[in-house]
């Protein structure tokens, strides 16, 4: 007969069974969100969201801000103007729009100085007349600034075709300022030399029409790498060279494009500032009709 230890042994318990309608639920694994939301103390959450925001804050400034700090403070700092320049100028475009010359003429101040010139885009490659062109031309004279005209260069387009397209659309008049070549890109399809060419063939023919050494405009580094021989050197070089106090540029210049983000009266918007590197004499007396053959040094100061 077995003994109550066996019996005992061999009993098996009864499995209870959840009652009608229930059933057991498994528990989840909690996230890492959520068990740092439940174990973290809240002062770790506002080092933590400070540490955040200061890293949005340093990459801002470190990737948009940093590499364009001059242009941030021409824009929304206080106006900045290079020292020891009396002779001031604007040039436009237009992305000027409809120009108040009155207003201009009667309160267009640059450093407590007036505005003394106007250079005026003309045209660009060898089909493009800028449509305010005519208009701000005419009235740039009428208002009494020195005026004068600039062709922008197109990589599209042979040296030829744009200088003859040009000088079949600008006429400028004694008193007015040599034309301008504005050239800032080498197409990709010339070689260096071939692109040099092409750029002297505007300059000689439109010199040869005129009879005055055309302006050069460029920056600095594009001159250095693409229009540094002396042939070049013989024109008159106009610089852009943005939000500096000075010029960083060795050579002889005659002209600063030194900011793009202007404001004045009578024109909406941004306008670029420019100074005259000498006295208005002098700037008269580089104006067509007015150069002496013989003075060599009379581009430069």
């Amino acid at each position: 007969m077995p003994t109550t230890n066996s019996r005992r042994k061999g009993r098996q318990r009864p499995v209870r069974r959840p009652a009608s309608g229930s059933s057991r639920r498994r528990s989840k694994p909690r996230s890492l969100y959520s068990w740092l939301f439940c174990k973290l103390p809240g002062w770790a959450w506002l080092i933590g969201g400070g540490l955040i925001v200061g890293a949005y804050v340093w990459a801002f400034y470190y990737f948009f801000v940093s590499p364009f700090g001059f242009r941030w403070r021409a824009l929304y700092g206080d106006a900045s103007y290079p020292e020891g320049y009396e002779i001031h100028g604007i040039d436009i475009s237009h992305h000027q729009g409809e120009i108040d010359w009155e207003v201009l003429r009667n309160n267009g101040m640059i450093d407590k100085y007036p505005v003394r010139f106007v250079m005026i885009k003309a045209t660009e490659g060898a089909s493009n007349l800028d449509r305010r062109f005519k208009e701000n031309f005419h009235q740039a004279r009428e208002y009494g600034f020195v005026r004068g005209a600039y062709h922008f260069w197109s990589t599209t387009s042979s040296g030829r075709a744009q200088a003859e397209y040009f000088l079949s659309n600008v006429q400028l008049e004694e008193g007015d300022l040599p034309p301008v070549l504005d050239v800032e890109r080498k197409p990709k399809t010339q070689t260096t030399e071939e692109f040099k060419e092409s750029v002297l063939t505007w300059l000689r023919l439109v010199e040869r029409h005129y009879g005055v050494k055309p302006i050069i405009y460029t920056y600095y580094k594009f001159k250095m790498a693409y229009l540094s021989d002396s042939v070049f050197d013989a024109y008159p070089y106009w610089i852009a060279h943005y939000y500096v106090d000075k010029v960083e540029y060795k050579g002889k210049w005659k002209f600063w494009q030194h900011t793009d983000c202007g404001r004045l009266p009578g024109i909406k918007g941004y306008v670029d500032f420019d100074i005259y590197n000498g006295s208005y004499y002098d700037l008269l007396r580089l104006t067509i009709g007015n150069q002496d053959d013989d003075d060599d040094d009379s581009w430069y100061d």
